[in-house]
């Protein structure tokens, strides 16, 4: 099949960075795509001014470009932060008060994936505590996606350049994405399947796709070494995507890679411009 048959969108929080963000959607419809994905744009600010909210929409519907898939409010990301929804205090308050806004951003677009991002384990702090803030934080966001008609989903990181972060495997990061979807009812949570991760962390790829691809909501790929486009490392990430398809996984690929030290439009190469569109 090919990379030709995936549905790609491109994560405008990782690529064309090098634009302003309200610039970036008209460069991913520029580049051929027609689908895009947001790590939550607004490090500092769980709850930015609705001017700030509206313009970016403005940006997207201008660009033409379908918004795919949002994180909740995550900390400094990137920097040293890896989420807030299981750090107490105010961080975890900052989360809370980011699920509605996050929610109804994405309705406002028809974007049906928000993404929660764990958060690191706290010196001093009980993981069990951490695990419990969690479970009712991951609840409260899965309730929301719902009223939205969303899924949430469950990411996995990896050690070496997450060592603070507990879902550091494909099974921890479904484990939670059970005990979410036991604690409401809904069924909606699912786990973000980032083949970079968890090659980063060793895990046997085919082997993950064969036993959680019906469990995946959505799908992240860079090449390794590098987090660079396809073709720039060493994975067979057009095999993997291949195996996915036939597993029945039919939803989104995110491109989540460093474009290096050229231009973002110019790391496409890899992928032929009538494959960008989504189909």
């Amino acid at each position: 099949m090919g990379f030709a048959e995936q549905r790609f969108n491109v994560n405008l929080s990782i690529l064309f960075t090098e634009l302003p963000l309200l610039e970036r959607p008209a460069a991913a419809a520029a580049a051929g795509f027609t689908a895009v994905e947001l790590w939550w744009p607004w490090v500092d600010s769980p709850t930015p001014e609705q001017s700030e909210l509206d313009a970016l929409k403005k940006a997207i519907e201008d660009a033409g470009v379908q918004l795919t898939g949002l994180n909740f409010y995550a900390g400094q990301l990137p920097g040293p932060d890896r989420g807030a929804l299981s750090i107490p205090g105010e961080e975890s308050e900052r989360f809370r008060a980011n699920i509605d806004v996050a929610a109804e951003f994405a309705r406002s677009l028809g974007c049906t994936a928000l993404n929660a991002l764990y958060g690191n384990r706290v010196e001093g702090v009980d993981p069990a505590e951490q695990d419990a803030l969690a479970l009712e934080n991951l609840a409260l966001a899965a309730r929301a996606a719902d009223r939205v008609g969303a899924i949430l989903l469950i990411e996995t990181l990896n050690q070496p350049e997450s060592p603070r972060y507990p879902l550091a495997t494909a099974p921890a990061g479904i484990a939670v994405v059970d005990k979410v979807n036991e604690a409401t009812g809904l069924g909606n949570a699912k786990f973000l399947m980032d083949l970079y991760h968890l090659s980063m962390n060793g895990e046997d790829l085919p082997q993950v796709i064969s036993a959680y691809a019906e469990k995946t909501g959505h799908v992240q790929i860079a090449d390794n070494p590098g987090r660079g486009a396809p073709g720039t490392g060493t994975l067979p990430l057009e095999d993997l995507l291949d195996q996915l398809r036939k597993a029945g996984y039919e939803g989104w690929v995110g491109l989540e890679y460093k474009a290096g030290d050229r231009p973002s439009a110019d790391s496409f190469a890899w992928l032929p411009r009538e494959a960008r569109a989504a189909r």
